[in-house]
């Protein structure tokens, strides 16, 4: 475990050397990389979203792929398509952005739906079917997708469906005042993602990711875990629950935080940290709620303050 922590500690103090926000926001983005799913950052425009995905893609070592979504996106521009070679009459495969270890979604909702779910089987199965052909993508493969919460025009908001795909929404929200004087300082006459350098290779992180899959959940524990889901399912301010996925999700989150905590189990405090950044986005408020001003975060934190925690 010693030289898993090490590894992780250098992730860590790699970002923060960079994004100089939060740490919540690099944690849970870590614990993202570390189970093995998706992550979508929602924020306002200028707080780092595109540069923590870019140094976590160098600090790992990943092959990273930027694709700016606007709304004539096509699917193709994302996955790839056949391109004729005029000297033989023969199709090859040209293959798109999507094949590499991070793909950046830069402002996702502003593609249209159907270039949206260009990427639905590639973040479920790790693999594109192409004119008749699935192809496996690179091991890992992981998106990270940005959206601005608050510039609804000409956007196209993610489907349930969508957003269900994600394991975390992440908020990094504003540097705090000593943060962000150090960040005038810092970049006065260079940038710190210049200078970032890989501190694993793919092969160590998916060596993480089978160590991550070795936690184990108690039976009260998980329980308590799936108590949690059901409540999401029967809330009276809630039209839409949380599905299997989500519990799924959650479990595999936990896993992650209880690894990067030093633990090999999953506690009760890994559930309570991760049900709102897990399950915020998979649940629906109904209108009344909605329009009373409350919010899927705040309806989900309830919950987990209602449950009674397993000793």
């Amino acid at each position: 475990m010693t030289a898993a922590n090490d590894a992780i500690s250098s992730i860590r103090s790699t970002i923060k050397k960079v994004v100089l926000t939060q740490s919540q926001g690099v944690e849970l983005t870590l614990i993202g990389i570390l189970s093995g799913g998706h992550v979508l950052l929602e924020d306002v425009p200028g707080v780092g979203k595109t540069t923590l995905a870019k140094t976590v893609a160098r600090s790992l070592n990943m092959e990273f792929s930027r694709v700016q979504f606007t709304p004539d996106l096509l699917p193709t521009d994302i996955l790839g398509t056949s391109v004729l070679n005029p000297k033989d009459g023969s199709f090859h495969f040209q293959e798109g952005p999507i094949f590499h270890n991070l793909l950046l979604a830069d402002e996702i909702n502003r593609a249209s739906p159907r270039t949206q779910s260009a990427l639905l089987e590639a973040m479920n199965e790790k693999q594109v079917t192409i004119d008749g052909k699935t192809r496996p993508l690179p091991k890992p493969f992981f998106v990270i997708a940005t959206q601005n919460p608050v510039d609804y025009q000409g956007t196209y908001p993610l489907p349930e469906a969508q957003l269900d795909r994600f394991l975390l929404r992440v908020s990094l929200g504003y540097p705090s005042k000593d943060h962000e004087l150090q960040m005038l300082f810092d970049r006065q006459s260079s940038d710190p993602l210049d200078d970032v350098k890989p501190v694993m290779d793919l092969s160590t992180l998916l060596d993480l990711q089978a160590q991550v899959r070795q936690v184990t959940l108690e039976k009260d524990v998980g329980l308590y875990l799936h108590g949690l889901i059901e409540k999401t399912r029967n809330h009276k301010e809630l039209v839409l629950g949380a599905s299997p996925r989500a519990t799924l999700a959650l479990f595999r989150a936990c896993q992650a935080r209880a690894f990067m905590h030093q633990r090999d189990y999953v506690s009760p405090d890994d559930v309570q940290a991760l049900a709102a950044p897990v399950l915020a986005h998979r649940v629906m408020l109904t209108n009344q709620a909605r329009y009373s001003g409350k919010s899927t975060s705040h309806i989900v934190s309830a919950v987990v303050d209602d449950l009674r925690v397993p000793t």
